[in-house]
């Protein structure tokens, strides 16, 4: 992998990792373009994977500070609850990382059709969701469930993981800055656990044969993109802003299907 490549694939991650588009649909696509090597792909998406939780860290550091400092105190708080229900929201993906992992990396294989075909459920769930009105209630144990069931079934490259879990908080009647806000909490422990899970299964722990360079440009790409990706999907949320998102994978699907089947 080359430097550019690196910097092209850490600014789609980072960039879709928060777009409701699917980073891991557009990171298929560009893999599949760019052809990159599957001992590559893994090393390569450790660490732009880190990078975007890095990149989350950054913004919402004062909501986990608070939510930290208040969670060690020996009384049950509205911190408490709220770190709780990212807990619960946690469990249907954990479940399916442990249970089905050869499964679900069984999809990641550079399947254009699929990826294609994804992103256009991704497309309706974001054209729906952009007339789905923000409602006022705060988001319960019961919605981090479903949200969290949700996020385990968006582990299919072309559906949109931030566009899922925050359309389905939508439907669920939760505020709109809620629901992006826990969207993006929510993923920070299983992406490292992933992460993890990963590094403990990869035969050495250097960057192989992708070299330190690309990986070191792919990171910052991943992290600046991140950031900016990050702070203007919580104004989109706001704004309510989704049908673009929507029309852009309807199109992108659609390309993807002809490529893939001629």
């Amino acid at each position: 992998m080359s430097w550019l490549e690196a910097l092209i694939l850490g600014v789609i991650q980072g960039l879709t990792e928060f777009l409701p588009v699917s980073s891991s649909g557009h990171l298929e696509l560009g893999k599949a373009i760019l052809q990159i090597q599957a001992k590559e792909n893994l090393t390569f998406s450790i660490v732009v994977h880190g990078a975007t939780v890095l990149s989350i860290l950054v913004v919402f550091w004062r909501d986990i500070r608070n939510l930290l400092l208040r969670s060690f105190r020996f009384e049950y708080n509205e911190s408490n609850s709220y770190v709780l229900k990212l807990l619960v929201s946690m469990v249907p993906v954990g479940i399916v990382g442990i249970f089905f992992k050869e499964q679900v990396e069984s999809l990641f294989t550079g399947n254009i059709v699929l990826v294609g075909s994804m992103l256009l459920v991704t497309a309706v769930i974001l054209v729906v969701t952009n007339f789905v009105p923000s409602g006022k209630r705060s988001i319960t144990y019961l919605d981090a469930l479903i949200i969290g069931i949700v996020q385990a079934l968006a582990v299919m490259p072309g559906i949109s993981r931030s566009g899922a879990t925050i359309s389905t908080a939508l439907f669920l009647g939760n505020n709109r800055d809620q629901a992006a806000r826990f969207s993006f909490l929510m993923v920070i422990l299983p992406i490292v656990a992933a992460n993890f899970l990963d590094l403990r299964g990869m035969e050495s722990s250097g960057p192989g044969a992708i070299g330190w360079f690309p990986l070191v440009v792919g990171f910052v790409a991943a992290f600046v993109s991140g950031l900016i990706a990050c702070n203007w999907m919580l104004k989109i949320v706001r704004k309510g802003k989704l049908l673009y998102f929507g029309i852009y994978c309807l199109v992108v699907g659609i390309i993807a299907l002809v490529v893939g089947l001629i």
